[in-house]
């Protein structure tokens, strides 16, 4: 059952597989993104302005959402009272926008504000990590062009788990990350290991932080390197905000 259920995901980006990996419900005044979802969209399905929902979730690009994110679309309780209703709301998310944020947004097109937002915030939870390689941190991670960090070494270089947890992805059936293995931690966290030579784990393992889980490669890709992400509730962060100095 796994197996065909992971199948049926090797045809969509990895942003889509990851959140699928990932995807617990999301509490009331907060909405998970589908695919074809747009900012505008849903601050339209729950009564309330682009701004709002870009100011609320930090959005650093609000034209960049990715399937699997979470985002806020009521007014944190302490800022309820203290700011204004945002225009054509009442200040406090109606009935049916809850419900609407429950069951995702209605049809609609709209391209996102690209009014300015507030700098990225790093997630509330945190998780320890390890680094999953030794070597060179070639490209770091940008959320757009890079959702990870990319480490060069030998080919054969031990890549090991960045943190505890059960492996959900463990294949090449994506394209652009070669032999890739994914990893979720927690209902928040998971990370993603890609271009290995060769992998020594099964989906479904349970797997401890610092255990080896791969040997470095280039499969399907033009250089010996591990490229790393972390996905917090689906959406790419920076890894390096949660790796130790080095």
């Amino acid at each position: 059952m796994l197996t065909r259920k992971i199948a049926r995901l090797l045809c969509v980006p990895l942003a889509a597989l990851l959140a699928a990996c990932g995807s617990a419900p999301v509490g009331p005044g907060f909405y998970r993104v589908e695919r074809g979802d747009t900012v505008s969209r849903i601050a339209r399905a729950n009564d309330q302005s682009v701004q709002s929902i870009v100011r609320w979730n930090n959005l650093p690009n609000p034209d960049s959402i990715e399937v699997g994110q979470v985002l806020r679309v009521a007014p944190p309780a302490n800022a309820a009272a203290a700011k204004p209703a945002p225009s054509g709301g009442s200040g406090r998310t109606s009935g049916s926008a809850s419900a609407r944020a429950a069951t995702g947004p209605r049809s609609g097109g709209g391209n996102a504000s690209s009014d300015a937002a507030a700098p990225s915030a790093k997630p509330p939870s945190s998780i320890a990590l390890v680094w999953p390689a030794s070597g060179k941190v070639a490209r770091g991670f940008d959320g757009v062009n890079s959702k990870g960090i990319d480490i060069v070494n030998a080919a054969g270089t031990p890549v090991v788990a960045a943190a505890g947890g059960t492996v959900v992805y463990a294949g090449n059936g994506l394209r652009g990350y070669g032999n890739l293995l994914i990893v979720k931690h927690n209902a928040d966290f998971l990370t993603a290991y890609a271009h290995n030579r060769a992998l020594f784990v099964k989906e479904g393992q349970q797997v401890k932080q610092g255990e080896k889980i791969a040997e470095m490669g280039d499969t399907d890709n033009d250089r010996v390197a591990l490229h790393f992400e972390l996905r917090y509730s689906g959406r790419s962060i920076d890894p390096a905000s949660y790796l130790p100095a080095r």
